[in-house]
């Protein structure tokens, strides 16, 4: 009997259904694989999806989620799971991640495509491609008692939750009724750091598209939301991804790390195993909030093909000298004119 050979392909709609079945069933599948995260960022951003798709006898053996992205004045750059933290080629075999990213090689040397980026979770041992230690992500394992939560915090950090519940009044409630009260906080306080935020045409597609796939949470004072975040909800892990606060909310009330703590709570009580405080910046403030809040740090290991003799691993960041001037300017702009050129602007910033 001959063996059944390996076949690697463009993804069509017709895949999309045994597609997301092989994500949710692979233990690095996240949100950012599904159908779902290139449907969102195709509508609000124009990311033309290029992902591949790996079959042997008709069974779905991996998946390499791809999109096409926009630069200024250069060529599209092709990410995995653009927009998004985790992009691993998802693979039965290393053979098959192998031979999806061989075969992404390809057709971005076919398309002329300056650089492929894949965004990875674990080392992929693709030790002929480019690399970058710029970030880590920060998680934290989750007791089996919501109780149990606070214990995990250092004393001088129990007080302040503490404080921020039972002095300052603060409640969480959830619902996607705080969707607009997300959006406006999360550019507000990009605003503050000197970043674009998101524009709402993002906001929209997220619910179309992964309305299901998420939750969002909101930090009251009386009848004020002076916080909110949305977690994404991944295989057995909570990913807090976006947050957003009133420019008094963390220096009177505490109120990220109230939020973090009582979404850690709902994790528990959701059968999560894990909390998933996103990446930051190796050696940065966020850094140092995350690792004090008692989440490890790990680093992520993206990986770059540079595919011609001008393409470069990216390095516009905050950390970046060459953008101080940008995001102090930024940060003095008012908020609706954030708004307006976040959303013009959203699409260059994968």
């Amino acid at each position: 009997m001959s063996a059944v050979s390996l076949e690697v392909r463009l993804a069509a709609e017709a895949d999309e259904a045994r597609w997301d079945e092989y994500v949710r069933g692979h233990r690095l599948g996240t949100v950012f694989h599904l159908v779902g995260w290139g449907s969102a960022i195709r509508d609000a951003f124009g990311a033309a999806r290029q992902s591949l798709i790996a079959l042997e006898g008709g069974e779905v053996v991996g998946v390499l989620p791809l999109a096409a992205c926009q630069r200024v004045y250069k060529p599209r750059t092709w990410i995995s799971a653009p927009w998004g933290v985790y992009g691993d080629p998802l693979g039965d075999r290393p053979e098959v991640t192998r031979a999806l990213v061989e075969a992404a090689l390809e057709r971005a040397r076919g398309a002329r495509v300056p650089r492929l980026e894949l965004r990875c979770r674990e080392d992929p041992g693709l030790e002929d491609l480019a690399t970058s230690d710029l970030y880590s992500i920060y998680t934290k394992a989750l007791p089996d008692d919501p109780d149990e939560v606070m214990s995990g915090y250092k004393k001088s950090e129990r007080r302040y939750i503490r404080l921020a519940e039972e002095v300052h009044g603060l409640r969480i409630e959830e619902g996607s009724q705080f969707r607009g009260a997300l959006q406006r906080l999360f550019l507000s306080s990009k605003r503050a750091l000197g970043s674009p935020g998101l524009s709402r045409a993002w906001w929209d597609a997220l619910q179309e598209h992964l309305g299901e796939e998420h939750t969002i949470h909101a930090a009251l004072k009386g009848e004020e939301v002076v916080a909110a975040t949305l977690t994404f909800h991944n295989p057995g892990e909570a990913a807090m991804f976006y947050i957003g606060t009133t420019p008094q909310a963390n220096r009177d009330y505490q109120a990220t790390k109230f939020m973090i703590a009582k979404c850690s709570e709902w994790a528990v009580r959701e059968g999560y195993r894990t909390f998933d405080l996103g990446r930051s910046r190796q050696d940065t403030g966020a850094a140092s909030f995350k690792m004090h809040q008692g989440f490890e740090p790990s680093p992520l290991h993206y990986r770059y093909a540079l595919l011609d003799d001008k393409a470069e691993v990216p390095s516009f960041n905050p950390s970046n000298p060459k953008t101080d001037f940008m995001r102090k300017a930024w940060s003095k702009l008012p908020l609706w004119t954030c708004d307006l050129l976040t959303a013009r602007l959203g699409r260059y910033l994968a």
